[in-house]
């Protein structure tokens, strides 16, 4: 199943707990985990380099097939696996603190023998820093404890063999019978005491983690087609938010490749402003209000630190992003460089303006009060889209040769404006330049109109004056601008099937984006299809490509940010939440089109 020592992306599960979260190999390896937050350096990264990068694995020493899925409405992991002597279940999880001392973050991994007597082998390679530290390695309370600056990670370990040492590694061998049990115990701490957990506490932990996701679920209310899909999609998002701020991190990943040993290899760990009104609409949809309104608080305060300019992305802690770097690793699979940070954080891209205000808009239109000082900052904010909507941006696809007036841009300014108006009307904007503020969306539209449409292509263009289209032009009946059912909006979702749909994906666009290399196609792009057909009123061509798309997911319900459309194979960071929260959008639109 690897490929020199890779697992395909579309492999991989993930467990988190709202702090960190690890990426779980269908083979029982865990090949990425941070620590302490999704954020910070990795200590396993062998999905990033297979020979150096460290993993904890827990897997039959023999050969095996294996299985997996979710315990039912959780972000618990259950993998199956079956050999010629008998079959062992692994379930995996980040548990969640149940009010009792704790270590900082815990990974719990219990094995249940079903049947027969299964030859089991574990192995705990921690890799600091990304690779750049070797572990210390000494020993506590009787268990291997692994140190590292302010790092520590102890293993604790039931019926699952002596452990030893060797090569900067921990690990055993035992054999494990059917109905018989193990667990192993992974406890880490930041700056502070490690703590060395009970098996009793271990395995209440585990299953209080199983409960909470269960009621977390239960609370969700959402009545629709898809439901399953639905749901993963909320779980996994749950799992992406930060719960120490609130902010959601575009994926758990960094440089994952758009291209099998190609160069397109960024870092998602930060919160994109864009995405922000895409999670608050579907966080809306699903019933989850106190995450609603821990993610507005939470972009109010980071865009204070700039505003009225905001910025692309920012720290999960609510800082400007960091400045992007090389990492010396190998790369998946050669893919390099290896990133850390995101050059996207020295563009101007127009479209977070509307993003923002439609943020604030749903958040209104949740039965949320926007107050009287949140009311002066978005103002200004307004204020300064009428002085640059004008101007060039990199848009939303961050290409690295622009800038250009992309039409996409455009029609986000309108938005920020024209909600900027509403809120107005409402008495949760200062009114005093209201008028000016809708004088500019009248600009911005009648700039829309004329210089980003094409007669020759039917449909507005990628760029004004352009002769090409890109994915995300069906965002416009998305976000409300034209008449969804009208002949511009169906010209342009036809010009983007026409020029970037392959077979049931979509291309983000085919122009120079100033970056080497090819890509595949953005699942989230085909997402979108699906939501600007439901809403043009195509239910049917939409349902019947909705049906499809939910079939590609992986064995567990997840998508990465990209799909190889020849090959099916997943690219890019892993999982994407921009894919699920198009989802969750595109069941939502059919549902209440149907």
């Amino acid at each position: 199943m690897r490929v020199d020592g890779y697992a395909p992306i579309e492999d991989y599960a993930l467990i988190g707990d709202g702090r960190t979260a690890a990426l779980v190999a269908r083979d029982g390896a865990i090949d990425w985990l941070c620590l302490p937050n999704m954020d910070s350096p990795s200590v396993f990264a062998a999905i990033l380099d297979a020979s150096r990068g460290g993993a904890f694995v827990v897997q039959p020493s023999i050969p095996f097939d294996s299985s997996r899925r979710y315990v039912p409405n959780t972000n618990v992991l259950e993998t199956t696996f079956t050999t010629a002597r008998g079959s062992v279940r692994v379930i995996d999880a980040l548990t969640l603190p149940d009010g009792r001392l704790e270590p900082m973050r815990e990974i719990v991994r219990s094995l249940e023998g079903l049947s027969g007597a299964v030859p089991m082998r574990w192995h705990f390679a921690p890799r600091f820093d990304y690779a750049a530290a070797s572990p210390r390695w000494d020993t506590r309370n009787g268990r291997p404890v692994a140190t590292s600056g302010a790092v520590a990670m102890a293993i604790s370990s039931w019926n699952a063999g002596a452990a030893s040492q060797h090569d900067d590694a921990v690990g055993a061998d035992f054999e494990l019978e059917s109905g018989a049990r193990a667990l192993l115990a992974l406890s880490t701490a930041y700056a502070e005491p490690l703590v060395f957990p009970t098996r009793q506490a271990l395995e209440a932990r585990l299953a209080y983690t199983i409960s909470f996701w269960q009621s977390w679920v239960a609370g969700r209310g959402y009545d629709g087609p898809w439901r399953d899909p639905v749901t993963r999609s909320a779980l996994v998002l749950k799992a992406l938010i930060f719960a120490p701020s609130g902010a959601s991190v575009a994926a758990p990943t960094t440089s994952l490749p758009e291209e099998i040993g190609g160069e397109r290899n960024w870092d998602y760990r930060f919160c994109w402003i864009r995405d922000s009104s895409f999670l608050i609409d579907a966080l809306l949809e699903l019933n989850c209000y106190d995450e609603t309104r821990s993610l507005f608080w939470w972009f109010m305060q980071a865009t204070a630190i700039t505003e009225p300019e905001l910025h692309v992305l920012y720290r999960l802690d609510g800082g400007i992003g960091t400045t992007e770097h090389d990492l010396p690793l190998a790369g998946y699979r050669g893919s390099r460089p290896v990133r850390v940070g995101n050059g996207a954080l020295e563009q101007r891209q127009l479209d977070i303006y509307g993003a923002l205000f439609e943020t604030a808009w749903l958040y209104s239109e949740g039965k949320h009060v926007i107050d009287r000082d949140t009311g002066r900052v978005l103002a200004r904010i307004a204020d300064y889209v009428c002085t640059i909507w004008q101007g060039p941006d990199s848009g939303i696809w961050e290409v690295r040769n622009g800038p250009f007036h992309f039409t996409h841009s455009k029609v986000m300014c309108w938005l920020a404006l024209d909600r900027a108006g509403r809120l107005a009307d409402r008495g949760e904007l200062p009114a005093r330049h209201r008028d000016r503020w809708r004088r500019e969306a009248d600009a911005i539209r009648a700039f829309v109109e004329g210089r980003c449409w094409s007669d020759a292509l039917g449909s507005y263009s990628r760029i004004a004056g352009s002769s090409d289209v890109d994915a995300s032009l069906l965002m416009l009946p998305i976000v409300g601008y034209g008449d969804p059912r009208g002949g511009r909006i169906a010209g342009t979702i036809d010009a983007v099937t026409r020029s970037l749909r392959h077979g049931d994906f979509v291309y983000r666009y085919r122009a120079d984006d100033g970056v080497p290399g090819g890509e595949g196609c953005f699942l989230n792009c085909s997402f979108w299809l699906v939501s600007a057909l439901a809403r043009a009123g195509r239910v049917d061509e939409a349902t019947s490509l909705m049906d499809r798309l939910v079939a590609r997911a992986n064995d567990v319900g997840l998508y990465a940010e990209e799909v190889d459309p020849n090959s099916g194979a997943f690219l890019g960071n892993h999982p994407q939440a921009l894919v699920h929260l198009a989802l969750v959008d595109a069941a939502c639109a059919i549902r209440n089109r149907s």
